[in-house]
């Protein structure tokens, strides 16, 4: 009975003490390692990890470019912006926050062109991988295994070479006196003149709808290859020819890599700045190459930074969803 009294003061005694010393005498270093030992080791120390990386390389960031575009622009500073947070002299904090550069953005028409332009040339850049990128992804799932192995190598092939030396490959394609226009002008006579491709949405959507295919079709195979073909089978017994078996079956089974392959197209290509640049049109910018020519040639970081934030949060809600259909994904696998 002593023993247990004892306790029951010790613990009495806890409530009757600062929080901080009630603290330091439950959790403190006698039993830090014991508790380490306890709860943060195996699932959770792996966890830990990728988000101690999240917060020190995409929070912290985060948060201070997100403080810079609520700032006021200071053409003369270095930095080029007054402090958002600052001490005056009589030990007050003063916190000065401008949202100038977030209504500039929505009331300049030329960044929402910008906006519209970005948009649209990310869903359509899409539906072209789509289109082009679903029979590839299928013919692979039903090929053999020696072909499809020879055939993936041939899709991340690519990647082995720099981007910008692909990028910078088609501008010799697409040129007046590029390759194409030698063979069709030149060469077949099939066209009366070179043809103006370079400079063009045209040769935009031809850059990214060929740097980014490969993004639709891994996720595509993946999917696809994962199909039961007894399914198949199963509907062609109940009368159902290719066609209908494909629309009423693969179809329906593979939506959920075509929600992955497409956001993995749509999300980079709204921001992607290398191809518009050496590819697109001088009368026509997106969204990427405003936040560089307010960055560096304008030095406007509270408006290039207001930019950035609202890039990502027009990026939020694809990546959301994104993020459930890859949950989905990662629940059937494990059914």
């Amino acid at each position: 009975m002593k023993p247990a009294a004892r306790t029951m003061g010790s613990r009495d005694s806890y409530g009757r003490l600062s929080p901080l010393w009630t603290f330091l005498l439950r959790y403190g270093p006698p039993r830090w390692s014991q508790y380490v030992v306890q709860n943060w080791t195996g699932q959770r120390l792996v966890i830990a990890v990728p988000y101690l990386w999240l917060i020190i390389f995409f929070l912290i960031p985060f948060l201070i470019v997100l403080k810079i575009s609520f700032a006021e622009f200071s053409p003369l500073g270095r930095p080029p912006y007054e402090p958002v947070f600052r001490w005056l002299e009589e030990g007050a904090l003063q916190i000065k926050l401008l949202v100038g550069s977030y209504v500039y953005l929505f009331n300049e028409p030329l960044y929402v062109s910008a906006w519209i332009y970005s948009l649209k040339v990310a869903a359509i850049s899409t539906v072209l991988c789509l289109c082009l990128g679903y029979p590839m992804a299928y013919a692979i799932s039903r090929s053999s295994s020696t072909q499809r192995n020879v055939l993936l190598l041939l899709i991340i092939l690519p990647f082995w070479t720099s981007f910008l030396l692909r990028v910078y490959a088609w501008i010799g394609l697409l040129k007046t006196d590029g390759v194409i226009n030698t063979v069709l002008f030149k060469w077949l006579g099939i066209v009366d003149e070179p043809l103006a491709m370079m400079n063009t949405s045209f040769a935009v959507y031809i850059g990214i709808v060929y740097s980014y295919l490969p993004f639709m079709i891994l996720p595509l195979y993946s999917n696809l290859e994962k199909h039961d073909n007894t399914l198949l089978e199963a509907a062609q017994d109940l009368g159902a020819g290719p066609i209908k078996s494909f629309l009423r079956v693969t179809l329906p089974l593979s939506f959920p890599g075509v929600v992955a392959g497409s956001l993995l197209v749509f999300i980079p290509a709204v921001g992607e700045y290398v191809i518009p640049s050496l590819l697109g049109r001088t009368d026509q910018l997106m969204v990427a190459t405003l936040l560089s020519d307010e960055f560096f040639k304008n030095r406007d970081w509270p408006r290039a930074s207001a930019v950035a934030i609202a890039m990502l949060l027009l990026l939020v809600v694809p990546i959301m969803i994104f993020q459930r259909f890859q949950n989905k994904e990662l629940q059937a696998q494990k059914k």
